[in-house]
């Protein structure tokens, strides 16, 4: 028996010891190196090959490495087996610090001083008066960052694709209402999971939408966001400014207009990053959760995307 680690383009040796003192009986490899490919009972994966799960004919089920589990499900060849996705408590504080810094950052109009730095002009002037702020994508990270905002005093609005209750939050389901959501918001923040559904579903009609001198931060998947409608919305309004810690592809090619975009603040897809102590006790419990028979912990919901 064997756990495959198939997560491309990354340096695996420190998960694959840690991995090993945590289940001192299994073996653990790195894919395309694979003593025996039909001894792999259990994948651990991230932005894998299309179709190289195949060869894997004992295999009981899929770890997702990460919480999001869309470059997963994207595979058309993706076997018909359990998935899982790491949850980890400290994400959510990680999301929140972040987050609070970038609204801060607006808030703060230091994005205008540092323009102004650059032109070496002295303009004082007032902080920004952020009151409302619309928060799409209510899952754990939406609802922890709804409930960190709310006590900021806030008003909060939220927007998902199924029905959401949440203390503080105004809250809005389905299509017909993600304009209804967003239409009074000075700040908008993205943190929707990326279905077929939610893919470029920020467009053009989205954005315009938005009321004048609106913020757009996206710290989801940047597959969300038309980013042709983003760049017309930030050049001709509504928006005044965006923060993108995430795109559709990356890392962002140096020849995209975003780079050089002076409404623009770009991180390297940094608001959230997985503890790897996490990831190592989810990945040895659901692992020996797939040997007993038993239910992973986390399970994906195939038919939702999430």
């Amino acid at each position: 028996m064997s756990i495959a680690l198939i997560i491309p383009d990354r340096k695996l040796d420190d998960l694959q010891q840690r991995l090993q003192q945590a289940l001192p009986q299994t073996q653990i490899e790195i894919w395309p190196e694979l003593d025996d490919p039909a001894a792999v009972e259990f994948a651990v994966v991230w932005k894998q090959p299309h179709g190289c799960l195949n060869g894997l004919v004992n295999l009981k089920a899929i770890q997702c490495f990460g919480a999001g589990v869309d470059a997963i499900l994207s595979d058309p060849t993706l076997p018909d087996l359990p998935v899982s996705r790491i949850v980890d408590p400290a994400l959510a504080d990680a999301m929140v610090s972040y987050l609070d810094g970038v609204v801060s950052y607006y808030r703060l109009q230091l994005d205008v001083f540092s323009r102004q730095q650059q032109q070496a002009l002295w303009r004082p002037k007032s902080p920004r008066k952020l009151r409302k702020m619309t928060i799409l994508g209510l899952g754990e990270l939406g609802s922890a960052v709804a409930s960190h905002f709310n006590q900021l005093g806030y008003q909060l609005a939220g927007w998902a694709r199924s029905s959401k209750t949440l203390a503080g939050v105004q809250c809005f389901t389905g299509d017909e209402q993600l304009t209804a959501s967003v239409a009074a918001a000075d700040v908008i923040i993205c943190l929707l999971p990326l279905t077929p559904a939610t893919d470029s579903q920020l467009n053009a009609g989205f954005f315009q939408a938005l009321k004048p001198g609106a913020i757009f931060i996206n710290v989801a998947r940047g597959a969300i966001v038309d980013e042709t409608a983003l760049l017309a919305a930030l050049d001709h309004g509504p928006l005044v400014a965006a923060c993108l810690d995430v795109f559709r592809q990356e890392p962002l090619p140096g020849n995209s207009p975003l780079w050089q975009h002076p409404a623009v603040l770009i991180t390297p897809h940094v608001s959230a990053v997985t503890n790897v102590s996490t990831v190592v006790s989810q990945i040895a419990e659901n692992y020996r959760r797939s040997q007993q028979g038993l239910a992973l912990l986390h399970p994906v919901d195939l038919v939702k995307g999430y």
